[in-house]
């Protein structure tokens, strides 16, 4: 059985959605972080006005930390400039275009939420309601944005919204994955597994959080994120893990699973107060 890890960095397609780089043209671009040369930009939807700050949601797309594009999620992004947020769909570094690794992708999830709050002000965002969204390896950079201390930022998100995320890494109480790091050794992913493992991270700093996970994803296994739910309410953090029979990988991206999903990330919200 391959591991997790090898999995995810041979992800299937599905989550490269999109081209790259995107080019909406009613959205607003604006560059977050320059490292080594790199431009890396966000595409802002929705209509900002400083003196009535709205809360904001930012995506960054799945591609197993190797390839995809910010358009992936933009149609999750318009529907909730829609519904009164400002959302961004984030850029971040991966290996096919920069040589990176997952741990680079994580320090860049991180300078985006920073960023986001640090310009919420002239952005129209209340600062106090920041969601980190994102499918499969975006999940994963997205969980670590409100697990995983260090890396550049200790600036969290005020709520989480996964996708298909890989949230356990490495083995921990209640889930133990056969054959885990025997593949890909801590070098290609920048650190120790367990250094990027949001289930190794949970505590007072971590968010609500709502995970969509496919019962029969073979790339991100289903008792993975279960192990990081059960983690969450141990830790008495708000978590609602939602299971959706006979979807695999990257099911969120299609038909009707697009809109169940988008339908329980709204309600989630919702709850949170954040829109009617």
């Amino acid at each position: 059985m391959k591991s997790l890890l090898v999995l995810l960095l041979t992800a299937s397609p599905l989550l490269a959605l999109g081209g790259y780089p995107p080019d909406p043209a009613d959205a607003r671009v604006e560059t977050y972080r320059e490292v080594d040369g790199v431009k890396l930009r966000l595409w802002i939807f929705g209509e900002s006005d400083p003196a009535e700050p709205k809360p904001a949601i930012v995506f960054f797309f799945g591609g197993g930390w190797k390839s995809g594009s910010p358009a992936q999620f933009e149609p999750q992004a318009r529907h909730f400039a829609e519904r009164g947020m400002i959302a961004i769909t984030a850029d971040y570094r991966v290996a096919s275009r920069h040589q990176a690794k997952p741990i680079d992708c994580v320090s860049d999830a991180k300078a985006a939420i920073a960023w986001t709050r640090e310009n919420a002000g002239r952005l129209g965002i209340d600062p106090a309601r920041i969601a980190a969204a994102g499918g499969s390896a975006g999940g994963h950079i997205a969980a670590c944005t409100g697990t995983v201390s260090g890396f550049g930022s200790d600036e969290r998100p005020n709520a989480m919204i996964l996708f298909n995320p890989a949230c356990t890494l490495a083995p921990i109480a209640g889930w133990d994955p056969k054959g885990f790091g025997t593949n890909v050794p801590a070098e290609r992913l920048g650190a120790e597994p367990e250094a990027i493992s949001p289930s190794h991270h949970i505590g007072k700093h971590t968010p609500p959080t709502l995970i969509l996970h496919g019962k029969k994803d073979t790339t991100v296994p289903y008792d993975s994120v279960q192990a990081f739910d059960e983690l969450m309410h141990k830790a008495k953090r708000d978590c609602k893990l939602v299971g959706y029979e006979g979807q695999g990988h990257g099911f969120f991206n299609r038909g009707k699973p697009y809109d169940q999903t988008l339908a329980k990330a709204d309600r989630f919200l919702v709850g949170l107060g954040w829109i009617r």
